[in-house]
Protein backbone atom coordinates (compact mmCIF):
# COMPACT_ATOMS: atom_id res chain seq x y z
CA UNK A 1 0.00 0.00 0.00
CA UNK A 2 2.81 2.39 0.87
CA UNK A 3 4.58 1.67 -2.43
CA UNK A 4 1.48 2.54 -4.46
CA UNK A 5 1.27 5.92 -2.77
CA UNK A 6 4.91 6.70 -3.50
CA UNK A 7 4.53 5.73 -7.17
CA UNK A 8 1.48 7.99 -7.46
CA UNK A 9 3.38 10.73 -5.65
CA UNK A 10 6.35 10.39 -8.01
CA UNK A 11 4.04 10.55 -11.05
CA UNK A 12 2.27 13.59 -9.61
CA UNK A 13 5.58 15.37 -8.93
CA UNK A 14 6.82 14.59 -12.44
CA UNK A 15 3.57 15.84 -13.96
CA UNK A 16 3.65 19.05 -11.90
CA UNK A 17 7.25 19.66 -12.98
CA UNK A 18 6.48 19.12 -16.68
CA UNK A 19 3.35 21.27 -16.54
CA UNK A 20 5.26 24.02 -14.70
CA UNK A 21 7.92 24.07 -17.43
CA UNK A 22 5.21 24.27 -20.09
CA UNK A 23 3.47 27.13 -18.27
CA UNK A 24 6.79 28.93 -17.94
CA UNK A 25 7.44 28.54 -21.69
CA UNK A 26 3.98 29.89 -22.50
CA UNK A 27 4.47 32.85 -20.15
CA UNK A 28 7.86 33.47 -21.76
CA UNK A 29 6.36 33.76 -25.28
CA UNK A 30 5.54 37.51 -25.34
CA UNK A 31 8.95 38.34 -23.89
CA UNK A 32 10.71 36.21 -26.48
CA UNK A 33 8.65 37.82 -29.20
CA UNK A 34 10.01 41.24 -28.13
CA UNK A 35 13.58 39.97 -27.62
CA UNK A 36 14.57 41.23 -31.07
CA UNK A 37 14.70 44.75 -29.56
CA UNK A 38 17.82 43.70 -27.65
CA UNK A 39 19.76 43.25 -30.90
CA UNK A 40 21.64 46.18 -32.46
CA UNK A 41 20.69 47.82 -35.73
CA UNK A 42 24.04 46.94 -37.29
CA UNK A 43 24.88 44.72 -40.25
CA UNK A 44 26.58 42.07 -38.08
CA UNK A 45 27.32 41.15 -34.49
CA UNK A 46 29.04 38.38 -32.51
CA UNK A 47 26.78 36.31 -30.24
CA UNK A 48 28.16 33.35 -28.25
CA UNK A 49 31.20 33.20 -30.53
CA UNK A 50 29.10 33.12 -33.73
CA UNK A 51 28.82 36.02 -36.10
CA UNK A 52 25.25 36.98 -36.97
CA UNK A 53 24.73 38.84 -40.21
CA UNK A 54 21.58 40.48 -41.48
CA UNK A 55 21.82 38.59 -44.76
CA UNK A 56 18.68 39.30 -46.79
CA UNK A 57 17.62 41.80 -44.11
CA UNK A 58 19.12 45.21 -43.62
CA UNK A 59 20.39 44.64 -40.11
CA UNK A 60 20.69 42.10 -37.30
CA UNK A 61 17.64 43.46 -35.46
CA UNK A 62 15.38 42.83 -38.46
CA UNK A 63 16.87 39.36 -38.83
CA UNK A 64 16.26 38.66 -35.13
CA UNK A 65 12.71 39.99 -35.45
CA UNK A 66 12.06 37.59 -38.30
CA UNK A 67 13.59 34.62 -36.46
CA UNK A 68 11.69 35.29 -33.24
CA UNK A 69 8.45 35.75 -35.21
CA UNK A 70 8.96 32.15 -36.38
CA UNK A 71 10.37 30.59 -33.19
CA UNK A 72 7.62 31.76 -30.83
CA UNK A 73 4.62 30.43 -32.82
CA UNK A 74 6.63 27.30 -33.62
CA UNK A 75 7.24 26.30 -30.02
CA UNK A 76 3.72 27.35 -28.92
CA UNK A 77 2.22 25.18 -31.66
CA UNK A 78 4.54 22.35 -30.63
CA UNK A 79 3.35 22.60 -27.03
CA UNK A 80 -0.25 22.63 -28.23
CA UNK A 81 0.36 19.61 -30.48
CA UNK A 82 2.03 17.61 -27.71
CA UNK A 83 -0.62 18.39 -25.08
CA UNK A 84 -3.80 18.40 -27.19
CA UNK A 85 -6.31 15.67 -26.37
CA UNK A 86 -8.76 16.37 -29.19
CA UNK A 87 -9.23 14.08 -32.18
CA UNK A 88 -8.13 16.77 -34.66
CA UNK A 89 -4.70 17.48 -33.16
CA UNK A 90 -2.91 16.03 -36.22
CA UNK A 91 -4.04 19.04 -38.27
CA UNK A 92 -1.76 21.18 -36.08
CA UNK A 93 1.15 19.57 -37.92
CA UNK A 94 0.43 21.74 -40.97
CA UNK A 95 1.18 25.14 -39.38
CA UNK A 96 3.90 23.52 -37.27
CA UNK A 97 5.72 22.27 -40.35
CA UNK A 98 5.08 25.55 -42.16
CA UNK A 99 6.78 27.55 -39.39
CA UNK A 100 9.62 25.02 -39.28
CA UNK A 101 10.25 25.42 -43.01
CA UNK A 102 10.15 29.20 -42.69
CA UNK A 103 12.55 29.13 -39.75
CA UNK A 104 15.09 26.91 -41.51
CA UNK A 105 14.70 28.86 -44.73
CA UNK A 106 15.57 32.06 -42.84
CA UNK A 107 18.66 30.46 -41.32
CA UNK A 108 20.08 28.47 -44.23
CA UNK A 109 18.81 30.17 -47.40
CA UNK A 110 21.24 32.70 -48.84
CA UNK A 111 18.99 34.52 -51.34
CA UNK A 112 16.79 37.53 -50.64
CA UNK A 113 13.50 35.59 -50.93
CA UNK A 114 11.98 34.43 -47.68
CA UNK A 115 8.70 32.62 -47.07
CA UNK A 116 8.47 31.89 -50.77
CA UNK A 117 8.67 28.15 -51.46
CA UNK A 118 7.02 26.84 -48.28
CA UNK A 119 3.75 25.97 -49.97
CA UNK A 120 5.40 23.56 -52.38
CA UNK A 121 7.08 21.71 -49.49
CA UNK A 122 3.90 21.77 -47.43
CA UNK A 123 1.61 20.45 -50.16
CA UNK A 124 2.62 16.74 -49.95
CA UNK A 125 2.30 16.85 -46.16
CA UNK A 126 -1.19 18.37 -46.47
CA UNK A 127 -2.16 15.67 -48.97
CA UNK A 128 -1.41 13.04 -46.32
CA UNK A 129 -2.64 14.78 -43.16
CA UNK A 130 -5.92 16.29 -44.36
CA UNK A 131 -7.53 13.02 -45.59
CA UNK A 132 -6.32 11.27 -42.41
CA UNK A 133 -7.97 13.88 -40.19
CA UNK A 134 -11.09 13.93 -42.36
CA UNK A 135 -11.39 10.13 -42.08
CA UNK A 136 -11.20 10.36 -38.29
CA UNK A 137 -13.80 13.14 -38.32
CA UNK A 138 -16.11 11.06 -40.51
CA UNK A 139 -15.88 8.07 -38.18
CA UNK A 140 -16.59 10.23 -35.12
CA UNK A 141 -19.39 12.13 -36.87
CA UNK A 142 -21.09 8.89 -37.90
CA UNK A 143 -20.80 7.44 -34.42
CA UNK A 144 -21.74 10.43 -32.27
CA UNK A 145 -24.04 12.52 -34.51
CA UNK A 146 -25.80 9.89 -36.61
CA UNK A 147 -25.54 7.20 -33.97
CA UNK A 148 -23.93 4.82 -36.43
CA UNK A 149 -21.58 2.49 -34.62
CA UNK A 150 -19.75 0.45 -37.24
CA UNK A 151 -18.48 -2.10 -34.72
CA UNK A 152 -22.01 -2.64 -33.42
CA UNK A 153 -23.24 -2.97 -36.99
CA UNK A 154 -20.57 -5.58 -37.73
CA UNK A 155 -21.51 -7.52 -34.61
CA UNK A 156 -25.19 -7.35 -35.57
CA UNK A 157 -24.42 -8.56 -39.10
CA UNK A 158 -22.47 -11.51 -37.68
CA UNK A 159 -25.42 -12.40 -35.45
CA UNK A 160 -27.79 -12.17 -38.43
CA UNK A 161 -25.52 -14.44 -40.49
CA UNK A 162 -25.36 -16.96 -37.66
CA UNK A 163 -29.17 -16.86 -37.32
CA UNK A 164 -29.52 -17.42 -41.05
CA UNK A 165 -27.13 -20.38 -40.92
CA UNK A 166 -29.04 -21.83 -37.95
CA UNK A 167 -32.35 -21.36 -39.81
CA UNK A 168 -30.98 -23.19 -42.83
CA UNK A 169 -29.70 -26.05 -40.67
CA UNK A 170 -33.06 -26.26 -38.93
CA UNK A 171 -34.79 -26.47 -42.32
CA UNK A 172 -32.40 -29.27 -43.29
CA UNK A 173 -33.17 -31.10 -40.05
CA UNK A 174 -36.91 -30.64 -40.66
CA UNK A 175 -36.49 -32.04 -44.17
CA UNK A 176 -34.58 -35.06 -42.80
CA UNK A 177 -37.24 -35.57 -40.17
CA UNK A 178 -39.94 -35.53 -42.82
CA UNK A 179 -38.02 -37.94 -45.08
CA UNK A 180 -37.32 -40.26 -42.14
CA UNK A 181 -40.95 -40.25 -41.05
CA UNK A 182 -42.04 -41.13 -44.63
CA UNK A 183 -39.64 -44.08 -44.73
CA UNK A 184 -41.02 -45.51 -41.54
Amino acid sequence: MRRVKTEKGQKAKKRILIESVLVFLIILAPFLHKAYELFPETESMVLFGMELQGGAWFDVRTYAWFLFSKIVPLYLLFIWFMTCKHWWYHILMIPLIMYTFQFFEAIFDQDNNVDSENLLWLLPICVVIIPFVYFIRLKLYDKHVHGIDLEAMDAELKILKEKEELRKEREKLEQRKITLSKKM
